[in-house]
């Protein structure tokens, strides 16, 4: 049994649950804690009780815990990455980048912990002397969703931590094998009791809880819209500070000055990689009308190459879907999309492997138009839709029109549209001759609209939403 983490302690949990793996169901990975609401209370309390020491913390110790954790993580990068793969259905060399990106962005906060910066002022007044400076906002309540257990968990957990702020850290229930063994790591780091605080549980208990409760003076969440949107109204509600990343409908825009080899990649590895199972991924394919018929040609020639298996076996390009009900609704769009009309061009269809499994051939659904569903609502699965365009201009008209804007490409070989595209697309990342997913570690990670609401993650920028502003002025 897995246990939870509060105040520097191991607990057992009110009850437990099996962690499963989607590429062999049969395979139980382990068992872990669940929270109840009076657990979440005594982890809540434990970071609010080590909020104020470690708010003043020497920025040296916080430097050296953060990057001894990223140290681990990287040296056991082929172990976690295969225990992630495992437990979320990615491949193992896509588990293990995760993983490496996680410690990276462990020790990148660490190097920010000793760049804490201020402003000192002359004041308009006479006399006087201005400081500004950076202060943690308290304790910070970490909602992290499943299809990135631990590089998600790590871009929130380590600029809290970084900038002097305790945590308490709900990872999503499909997926805590990940995140635990982040934990263990995190609880041999040398941080006092209850600057880190683990619960595991269901989002109605413990994320309700942590979003209840006013000694959680921020919310970092990542998830669906409409949990997003709650999240929201309940953390303002009581003026806590509050971060949501919620998702995409990315378009890809292909235009037809396009080389096609890029093109293809960036369509083929945008959507469908990590079992399209990323806000990031390009979901909207939109092509020109010229280019159009030897694209669809091409991405289909493509698909047929790649390998749908377990997530751990040599040779496998895409693995399951995270669970069953994920796959319904992979499936359920595909029927949507269809009855819509549009054309099923590839795959859609469950696979049977070697061990019991919840495996989809990747879907290629064209002749789409942006207002069928299939275009507009996050599928969060290894489908795209292909939509023709007339022209840039109308292109470009076509990826804006949508209520989210996390990320947004353009493949074009004409200097003159991505620079304008990369003025006039309506997203907070965009990608020219790139993969729309697929983002570094250091730089802001967000989006727009229905995207995102709050300050960016990643980074310096993350600065932004973990410590608040103080101005000071001092008689001379």
């Amino acid at each position: 049994m897995k246990q939870l983490y509060i105040n520097g302690a191991w607990l057992d949990g009110a009850s437990s649950s099996a962690n499963i793996n989607p590429s062999n169901t049969n395979d139980v990975i382990g068992h872990y804690a669940l929270a109840d609401a009076q657990q979440t209370e005594l982890a809540i309390a434990a970071a609010a009780a080590a909020a104020p020491g470690w708010a003043l913390s020497n920025i040296q110790l916080r430097a050296d815990a953060l990057d001894k954790i990223g140290n681990e993580i990287l040296a056991r990068r082929e172990e976690l990455g295969t225990l992630l793969s495992r437990e979320e259905g990615k491949t193992k060399p896509e588990g293990i980048g995760e993983v490496v990106r996680a410690g990276n962005i462990f020790k990148f906060y660490a190097a920010e912990c000793l760049r804490l910066r201020g402003d000192k002022l002359p004041s308009v007044r006479p006399n006087l002397d201005v400081e500004v400076t950076r202060e943690p906002v308290g304790v910070v309540g970490i909602i992290a969703p499943w299809n990135f257990p631990i590089a998600i968990p790590s871009w929130k957990i380590a600029p809290a931590l970084a900038y002097g702020n305790c945590v308490v850290m709900k990872p999503a229930e499909l997926v805590p094998a990940s995140t635990w063994a982040l934990t263990e790591i995190i609880s041999r780091a040398g941080l006092p009791p209850g600057v880190f605080n683990l619960v595991m549980g269901h989002g109605s208990v413990v994320g309700q809880a942590l979003l209840n409760d006013r000694r959680v003076n921020a919310i970092s969440f990542t998830g669906s819209v409409a949990t997003g949107k709650k999240v929201a109204i309940a953390a303002m509600g009581r003026l806590a500070k509050v971060q949501i990343e919620m998702g995409g409908k990315n378009p890809l825009i292909v235009l037809d000055d396009a080389d096609l080899a890029t093109a293809v990649y960036c369509a083929v590895q945008g959507s469908y990689f990590s079992t399209g199972q990323r806000c990031t991924a390009s979901s909207r394919l939109i092509v020109g009308k010229n280019i159009y018929p030897r694209f669809v040609a091409a991405v289909k020639e493509e698909l047929a190459k790649l390998n749908v298996g377990d997530a751990l076996t040599a040779g496998t390009d895409i693995g399951p879907v995270v669970d069953a009900n994920q796959l319904e609704q992979d499936m359920n769009y595909i029927r949507i999309g269809k009855d819509e009309g549009a054309t099923l061009a590839f795959g859609g269809e469950r696979l049977d492997g070697p061990t019991p499994g919840f495996y989809l051939r990747p879907a290629l659904l064209t002749d789409a138009s942006n207002d069928m569903r299939i275009s507009r609502e996050e599928i969060f699965g290894p489908v795209a839709s292909v939509i023709p365009a007339d022209s840039y201009e109308h292109a470009l008209a076509l990826a804006n029109d949508t209520e989210f804007g996390l990320s947004s490409g353009i493949v074009t070989t004409s200097l003159k549209h991505a620079t304008h595209f990369k003025r006039h697309a309506q997203a907070g990342m965009v990608m020219v001759n790139v993969p729309t997913a697929g983002v570094d570690y250091h730089v802001p990670f967000g989006g727009t609209k229905a995207s995102s609401y709050g300050s960016r993650e990643q980074g310096s920028y993350a600065a932004e939403f973990f410590t608040t502003v103080k101005t000071a002025y001092c008689g001379v």
